[in-house]
């Protein structure tokens, strides 16, 4: 058989005439349940003798005349059995022999032994045959190499390649410890919207969807942030959600359109409370992980026992020879990084607002060189039309992201709490977008409302869970660490 699975006829109607040899035998093929004492993990601690019942799916078997032995698999690992025909009888032994293949789910009732060979085993005194695959795994059972197949049955992705089964199964309890540490630290699991009248919070493009009943468009959600914050302003002091967000842009190893993000906002915190929050929450997810603060990725070693911190205007300004907080013309400073020998003119001409091209430079300067972690700080006012502005230079924003191997894993700040420079930052991207910039920030009327009526200070962070398990689990792309990833 090859790897994605093709399945002759020949093959098929010799499984159909196993499901209905079975179906003559038991009355019915695929069972409604099994009564197991453990799960395999559980049994895998437990002492020689004892009495069990386990059931999974079959994943190898060998027959050796009058013994035979096969092994079972769930998503926590495998166990090893065994079945000799003197114990089960010769017509059960045959029937086993005749009717059962690879993929099939069984269940096993027996004992604990180990092997001459110190193997975990259980002795086999009856089993059951719990559902018929009618289709194989693949061929030899040596795992998936093809791509396309691994992304589009990803189930025979997980059963065949114990890398891929690792990091997916690494990366949901990486989830559940990051709840557990909102949870531990005062925070509040809510939900918001997922379809939205104006998706804002970014600086993306949205999806566009209609509602069949309102008879209205509706736009998915790039961001739970405005809700977010509102809820802070309803008097819920600390909230997250672990939530999905779609962006309508291009893809790459880093960048997916449907996503999965944390955000968490805290009433009277600033963007220094939060740097200390996220880099605590990163260091005790990573350690119960990996076991270990000092991890590889992509063959590159990073230590997460301590961390870097950068000036974003300082390390621009030394790029651009100037002060890049007092650019507003974005004609002038696209002309002069052509001046300077940065870029081409056709390479910057679709660049159509003052962030979007500053963003565009550290992106291809700075971002990439960028490996050990790291904290960024110190951002112009104009990049982010959500984050309070400094009260010592208004110029500059209290904000900051983290930086692992050329990409950025969260971004925090002290949240605007300002409806008079929340209005005008509004303003400004609306501007932004009039000229041409369809990834500026959609202006929201009524979070403007919501801010008029008073909102405490804040800071909050976005923090991509996709982008963290690929660093923390050495995965190569963010669909690696995606169950069921779009596939055209």
């Amino acid at each position: 058989m090859s790897e994605n699975t093709t399945m002759s006829t020949n093959e098929l109607t010799a499984r159909l005439q196993k499901a209905e040899n079975i179906r003559l035998r038991d009355g019915v093929v695929w069972k409604d349940k099994f009564d197991r004492t453990h799960t395999i993990e559980e049994a895998r601690s437990l002492v020689d003798g004892t009495a069990v019942k386990l059931a999974g799916r079959i994943t190898a078997l060998r027959w050796l005349g009058k013994l035979m032995f096969g092994r079972i698999y769930d998503i926590n690992g495998e166990i090893q059995f065994s079945m000799s025909r003197e114990e089960l009888g010769e017509e059960n032994y045959k029937f086993m022999k005749a009717n059962v293949d690879m993929g099939d789910f069984i269940g096993l009732t027996g004992e604990l032994y180990h092997t001459t060979a110190g193997e975990l085993t259980v002795r086999v005194s009856a089993y059951e045959i719990l559902s018929k695959a009618l289709r194989p795994l693949p061929e030899k059972f040596h795992g998936l190499t093809d791509m396309e197949t691994r992304y589009r049955q990803r189930y025979l992705d997980i059963i065949s390649n114990p890398e891929s089964r690792a990091a997916l199964l690494g990366r949901f309890k990486m989830t559940q410890n990051l709840r557990d540490f909102m949870n531990r630290n005062g925070f509040l699991e809510i939900e918001t919207p997922i379809m939205q009248n104006i998706a804002s919070g970014a600086a993306a493009r949205p999806f566009t969807t209609h509602h069949n009943a309102l008879n209205a468009d509706f736009q998915l959600r790039i961001s739970p942030e405005l809700f977010l914050k509102q809820a802070i302003g309803a008097g819920f002091d600390r909230v997250y959600e672990v939530a999905k967000d779609f962006r309508n842009e291009g893809m790459d190893a880093m960048h997916l359109q449907e996503f999965t993000m944390i955000e968490w906002y805290a009433a009277y915190w600033d963007y220094k409370r939060n740097i200390q929050f996220t880099w605590e929450m990163v260091q005790e997810l990573i350690q119960k992980a990996r076991g270990t603060l000092q991890i590889e990725y992509q063959g590159t070693k990073l230590d997460f026992s301590k961390y870097e911190m950068i000036d974003y205007t300082a390390k621009m300004n030394e790029l651009f020879g100037c002060d890049i907080l007092e650019f507003d013309d974005v004609d002038i400073l696209r002309q002069k990084l052509v001046d300077e020998g940065m870029f081409p003119m056709s390479e910057l001409e679709d660049l159509k607002s003052v962030p979007t091209l500053v963003d565009y430079v550290y992106k291809r300067k700075i971002r990439n060189n960028i490996v050990q972690p790291t904290f960024l700080y110190n951002y112009p006012t104009y990049m982010v039309p959500l984050a309070r502005h400094n009260s010592e230079d208004d110029r500059r924003l209290d904000m900051y992201q983290l930086l692992v191997a050329g990409g950025e894993m969260c971004k925090g700040y002290s949240e605007l709490v300002n409806p008079i420079h929340q209005l005008k930052a509004f303003e400004d991207q609306a501007k932004n977008i009039a000229n041409g910039d369809d990834e500026a920030f959609n202006p929201d009327n009524d979070f403007v409302r919501a801010m008029e009526h008073g909102f405490p200070p804040i800071s909050g962070v976005g923090m991509g869970i996709d982008r963290l398990a690929m660093i923390v689990f050495d995965q190569p792309t963010a669909r690696d660490v995606v169950l069921f990833p779009i596939m055209k």
